[in-house]
């Protein structure tokens, strides 16, 4: 039986009504599935099934976390669930359930999130769009036409059509932000550090890359990171203290910040004009409450960073797909992979060592560069994205030479992978929407070991100019 205004509830929302008992945790299992059954078709978000085991622990005991008997779904990238393969979107991968929940998944379970199954990504989580062989496209609710973005699309897909509050997402260059941008979220990237990947791995692309979800509401981004967030013994490295609590925290108006916002590109290129005038409009709402707001942008040199980035993705990469190799003994054949995925294996098989550590120093440097920055100004205002939203099929798969498949693609994302090389936090917020009803989000860095400043400044925002009961109804 469909629940009167199911989609209209963040997670805490939903939450609090089975706090009351005015409904179950099976009776939202059943209305997500039901909406997944329903949507799937059309926006081919999801790509595992775990609904019984879901619909038995909606009928167990109930959790006393924060999102008790909330509906999840997990992205197809880290976060292992005990029961459920995690391919990555690629044939080499084969479909072995886990044997274990990472101790992310059990921290969700822990706050009470029931995960329904796993979402799209795009091969191996390398590119912007969600459009791989082995799953097909993911559909942006918005407009079917387009691109969810990548590579957490299939679970930016899910929430922004209302089948779940929030949902897992992951981001190694940008993969919470530009879904989050692309499907009208809010798409907090952490510090670095701030999630662990125990039991599994120490870091991932050497620090890169970073756990959290992607959300309708702030305040649900801020439960989250309560529920989830904390190294445990044996990681290599841990983030900054956090507050007692991120959700209690931002009830309180954030100080008089000053916010450095940037209209062009890092190398002055311009930007989309949709893009140029969300960043507009979100400085001026922040000037409205208050903030100092002016244009200033960080000096980082793009050009010299971009070759770095790639020697760590191309290495990791290879490494990935070496290590799955030996795993299940099979050989790496162009034939199983995308092209633009063999030919960055291929880079990645040459990358010397002592590329690979100046590689890392050049990240480094950037990262005092941009600590100086924020020596002046709390956050750094940008657009997230380049361009609107694309058409699906805008990107070349089967490009197997990295510099020509990689550089339309740093084109449309060009801040975001700047954050995963400083490791500081950085969040997309869905301010703004443009004449073809596409959603074009804006982006906040702040200081590192700092997301509660964006996350108050977000929270206030979201009072300011509300977004939360926005999601898309799709007709069928």
């Amino acid at each position: 039986m469909p629940i009167k205004d199911y989609a209209k509830y963040d997670g805490l929302g939903l939450a609090e009504l089975v706090r009351k008992k005015k409904v179950k945790p099976i009776e939202l299992v059943d209305e997500a599935i039901a909406r997944s059954e329903r949507l799937n078709p059309k926006l081919n978000f999801l790509v595992f099934k775990d609904y019984e085991r879901a619909r038995d622990a909606a009928k167990g005991k109930p959790s006393k976390g924060v999102f008790a008997g909330i509906p999840f779904f997990l992205k197809d990238i880290f976060a292992l669930a005990k029961g459920m393969p995690t391919r990555q979107a690629a044939r080499f991968i084969p479909a072995f359930p886990s044997d274990h929940d990472s101790v992310l998944t059990a921290r969700y379970r822990a706050a009470g999130l029931i995960p329904l199954g796993k979402t799209n990504v795009p091969e191996f989580g390398l590119v912007p769009t969600t459009e791989s062989k082995l799953y097909g496209p993911a559909h942006n609710p918005w407009n079917l036409a387009h691109s969810t973005g990548g590579s957490s699309g299939g679970s930016a897909a899910a929430v922004a059509a209302g089948i779940v509050p929030l949902a897992h997402a992951n981001d190694g260059g940008g993969s919470i932000r530009i879904p989050a941008s692309c499907c009208g979220l809010v798409g907090l990237k952490p510090t670095r550090a701030r999630m662990t990947f125990a039991p599994d791995t120490g870091d991932i692309i050497d620090g890169l890359a970073i756990d959290h979800v992607v959300s309708r509401s702030v305040r649900d981004s801020a439960a989250a990171l309560d529920a989830t967030a904390g190294g445990v013994e044996g990681d290599p490295y841990w983030a900054p203290p956090a507050p007692a609590s991120y959700l209690e925290a931002i009830k309180r108006k954030p100080k008089r910040l000053k916010i450095a916002f940037s209209t062009k590109k890092l190398d002055g290129t311009p930007l989309h004009p949709d893009c140029v005038a969300a960043v507009k409009a979100a400085a001026k709402l922040c000037d409205e409450l208050g903030h100092e707001v002016e244009e200033a942008s960080p000096d980082l040199d793009q050009a010299s960073l971009i070759p770095a980035f790639m020697a760590f993705w191309s290495a990791n990469l290879a490494s990935g797909i070496d290590m799955i190799a030996r795993l299940t003994g099979q050989a790496p054949k162009e034939d199983m992979f995308e092209g633009l995925t063999w030919g960055l294996y291929l880079a990645g098989k040459t990358i010397m060592a002592s590329d690979y550590l100046l590689g890392k120093m050049a990240m480094q440097a950037a990262t005092r560069r941009a600590a100086n920055f924020h020596e002046t100004y709390d956050l750094w205002l940008t657009a997230t994205l380049g361009l609107p939203p694309v058409k699906l099929g805008t990107f070349d798969m089967d490009e197997r030479d990295p510099t020509k498949s990689f550089a339309p693609l740093i084109d449309y994302v060009p801040f975001t992978a700047m954050q995963n090389v400083t490791g500081q936090p950085a969040i997309n917020l869905p301010l703004h929407w443009n004449k073809a009803g596409l959603p074009i989000g804006v982006h906040f860095t702040g200081r590192y070991g700092d997301e509660l400043t964006l996350l108050k400044l977000a929270a206030e925002l979201e009072k300011a100019a509300p977004w939360a009961h926005r999601y898309a109804e799709i007709d069928l």
